[in-house]
């Protein structure tokens, strides 16, 4: 299943803010009628279309509408949302700006500013620890203003952390760049690193809760997290 194949990725990949290398992905989703999701609303409402046209010229996008008027209006009073495609075993996700009401062909349709960035993440680069239980973890972030939240780590590899939080009203998009975050481990000392968002999406927790599970690349690699990372692969 998608999902399943969603959970077995790498907790990095390959972030672009070229327009020639984002509008190569996205023609290829386009010739290929691949589905898109945006999860809405802490994941009440799910939005999923796929792609009508993409002008990278004139920097726009036009996707379907989708059969879901809640889910369109809940898109268009956002200014800016995250879009997630599963073709094989990758998992490609992109933000686009500016949604709108649109007509493609007399049908209707969603416009978007031309995506700025774009990750696509095929399975592991790195080894990866898989932690069970998963490991309570705490983030305190300065990302152009301190933001706090908690979750659980679920892997971790030399190139970076899959997460679990539970806060809806915390965006985690891909290219966010969260600086100083601090990682609490128990009966550790805090490591201190700066991390790379690469992929955010849904997932449904075995008692049917949801959380939003990411992945995070290290930006930096300092003493103390060299040290966690030997701790945890040395088991």
């Amino acid at each position: 299943m998608a999902e399943d194949k969603a959970a077995e990725l790498a907790t990095t990949g390959v972030l672009s803010r070229s327009p020639e290398e984002i509008a190569r992905v996205l023609a290829m989703l386009l010739g290929r009628g691949q589905a898109l999701r945006c999860d809405l609303a802490g994941g009440e409402i799910a939005f999923e279309s796929r792609l009508l046209l993409i002008d990278p010229a004139r920097a726009y996008i036009l996707m379907e509408a989708g059969t879901s008027e809640p889910a369109l209006a809940a898109l268009l009073a956002r200014p800016r949302a995250s879009f997630q495609s599963l073709p094989d075993s990758w998992h490609i996700e992109f933000a686009a700006a500016g949604p709108q009401r649109a007509e493609h062909e007399g049908r209707p349709a969603i416009r978007l500013r031309f995506p700025d960035i774009l990750v696509t993440q095929q399975r592991r680069a790195y080894e990866r620890v898989s932690l069970q239980p998963r490991v309570p973890l705490q983030f305190v972030a300065d990302a152009g203003g301190p933001i706090s939240f908690d979750g659980a780590m679920v892997d971790l590899s030399a190139g970076g952390l899959g997460f679990l939080q539970y806060a809806p009203n915390i965006t985690l998009e891909p290219g966010t760049l969260l600086k100083g975050c601090r990682i609490e481990l128990p009966d550790r000392r805090p490591v201190t690193v700066d991390l790379e968002v690469r992929y955010s999406r849904l997932e449904t927790l075995p008692d049917g809760g949801r959380a939003v599970r990411s992945g995070f690349r290290f930006v930096n690699s300092p003493p103390a997290l060299q040290a966690l990372l030997e701790s945890f692969f040395a088991r």
